[in-house]
């Protein structure tokens, strides 16, 4: 029996595209680093969803035709998003910010001794908002903890995290960012990433 033909989408690699062969597709991907690609059975279906990003087609669930893409809620773009990893709970802690629609990083910080993923979002979200003042920008910012939004909304932090000597950074970087909620004003929305609808948060560390 003959093999259908398939069309790959390739959204992130050496040469973004459509193609009609996994041959082709892999040499555009492979080794590249956060590639991102997906295979299609027809060409407009391939067609549609390179119109799209790529994260709103590699976790679309429960949809039986890409065309549906239409009727559900997107993510606000331009927009940042973040994310933090730790290495254990409490353990060691990273966070970063990326620019929702490419995934280009805008900054990155780690790694703490010693820290919660809770307290990764606040401080991710309290650097995006600064970054987003100083550029001026009223874009708003994305994350997946309510938690830190939560956080973020009170200007204080309620955690039972232990603070010891080998956690002093991270406390440090705690009371600044909640120096800089308490005297700056700020217009920029604070939204919950909807990663039931959407997938992984683009600011994602990919660890899971």
């Amino acid at each position: 029996m003959a093999t259908k033909q398939k069309y790959y989408v390739v959204w992130r690699g050496i040469k973004p595209g459509i193609y009609k062969s996994w041959e082709d597709c892999k040499k555009q991907t492979a080794g590249y680093e956060g590639a991102q690609y997906k295979s299609f059975k027809n060409l407009e279906d391939a067609k549609h969803a390179y119109s799209k990003s790529y994260w709103e087609i590699a976790n679309l669930k429960g949809k039986k035709n890409l065309l549906e893409l239409n009727t559900i809620e997107k993510p606000i773009l331009p927009s940042i998003s973040v994310d933090a990893a730790c290495a254990g709970n409490p353990g060691t802690l990273e966070f970063q910010g990326v620019y929702t629609e490419t995934q280009t990083p805008l900054f990155s910080r780690g790694p703490y001794k010693m820290g919660t993923v809770n307290i990764g979002e606040f401080l991710a979200i309290v650097l995006g908002l600064a970054w987003l003042k100083k550029n001026k920008l009223d874009y708003p910012i994305y994350s997946d903890s309510k938690t830190a939004i939560a956080w973020i909304k009170k200007k204080q932090v309620n955690t039972k995290l232990e603070w010891t000597d080998e956690n002093q950074e991270l406390l440090n970087a705690v009371h600044s960012s909640i120096k800089w909620l308490k005297e700056n004003k700020f217009d920029n929305k604070i939204l919950k990433w909807k990663t039931d609808i959407w997938g992984e948060i683009p600011a994602d560390y990919g660890r899971k």
